[in-house]
């Protein structure tokens, strides 16, 4: 099994890729908080500043501050929200969207008691690098050791890991490689771990179809036209990822903010070349990904979720259940639900974080 079909697994018969072109409001300006960068600060040590969120004219919810902690290469801007003696639980997001996929999944899990955090991932909102020349690196086992070093810096022995797109497959690291830190997992799509290896393997056309835009990455012409288009690129990814999911202007833009982040497109475009061997990683992380090319099991206890309408490249449940050794579970979410199932489906999701946290 390679990369690829554990993305993509048995979906060449779905629906072809539908490009649908659309205008986009003026780019928001990122309003987030302003730290400093020099010197070097204790890593547990942390920071409030003005949440990324819309006004409230709009109706929308919103997360009302961003805490800022050092954190191995990154000073992290992170959402922590519930009780301190409570369960830890951590929300990963996925390209291109942002923390606001969980601005109604953390309300329904505070009220149970948990202790929520919600970082943004290197690349996104007030997330920045420590060091200014380091590699933009997009990685999966740099995303997977942000998350261990940022719960280090918060003094968190073990959470429960919930995510999709991007931040499930990072969480499907940590679980894989950390399981001690891991009391349990969430996981949109599945086992999502891949290998450079795997990504040599050409598929099926109607398969890579669907990956266009990671040919389009592979280009300098794409870097490009991300960095020119970025709004209007994720909001096509939006739309055809989640094809039944009709979320208005408002709710784009509140999360579009987080796309201006300065090393964004760097690192968007280095994960998908990196994926087709056309970007070299970090020495540290060599060892790290040997061993994810051997496409860990994961032990820790797992729900693994789908919506029924995700527009994006997945793999079929069927060619990844065996992968899940601990106690395991499949839901599979109707009515019309896309590829950012935590956004489009909140209860459902916040459902599988309570039940597997009891598993």
């Amino acid at each position: 099994m390679h990369q690829y079909i554990n993305h993509i697994g048995n979906i060449y018969n779905k629906r072809r890729l539908v490009l649908v072109t659309t205008a986009l409001a003026q780019a928001l300006v990122l309003t987030g908080a302003q730290f400093a960068m020099s010197g070097v600060a204790q890593a547990q040590s942390t920071s409030t500043a003005p949440g990324l969120t819309a006004t409230t004219s709009q109706g929308l919810a919103s997360f009302k501050s961003i805490k800022q902690i050092n954190a191995g290469d990154l000073n992290v801007g992170y959402v922590e929200e519930g009780p301190a003696d409570g369960p830890v639980v951590i929300l990963l997001h996925g390209w291109p969207y942002d923390i606001n996929s969980f601005v109604d999944v953390v309300p329904m899990l505070t009220k149970f008691g948990y202790r929520v955090f919600v970082p943004h991932l290197r690349g996104y909102g007030t997330t920045r690098f420590l060091d200014a020349n380091a590699l933009r690196n997009g990685e999966p086992a740099a995303l997977a050791s942000d998350v261990v070093a940022l719960m280090d810096a918060l003094k968190i022995d073990k959470a429960i890991l919930a995510g999709y797109d991007w931040g499930a497959r990072t969480a499907g690291i940590v679980a894989a490689l950390w399981p001690q830190r891991v009391k349990g997992l969430v996981s949109v799509s599945g086992y999502l771990i891949g290998s450079q290896e795997a990504g040599k393997q050409a598929l099926p056309p109607k398969a890579e179809l669907q990956w266009w835009y990671q040919f389009y990455f592979a280009t300098e012409r794409g870097r490009v036209g991300y960095e020119k288009n970025r709004h209007d690129f994720a909001k096509l990814i939006w739309q055809t990822a989640s094809p039944q999911w009709h979320f208005d202007d408002a709710t784009f833009d509140r999360s579009a903010v987080a796309l201006e982040n300065p090393d964004h497109v760097a690192i968007t475009v280095h994960n998908y070349r990196w994926r087709l061997g056309l970007a070299n990683g970090e020495a540290k992380y060599e060892a790290l990904e040997a061993q994810l090319a051997k496409f860990p099991s994961i032990t820790v206890p797992t729900i693994t979720m789908e919506g029924d309408a995700n527009g994006a490249p997945h793999p079929d449940p069927a060619t990844y259940a065996k992968r899940f050794t601990g106690k395991y579970k499949h839901e599979l979410i109707t009515g019309g639900i896309g590829h950012n199932l935590p956004q489009e489906a909140p209860r459902a999701f916040a459902d599988a974080v309570i039940e597997v946290g009891h598993f």
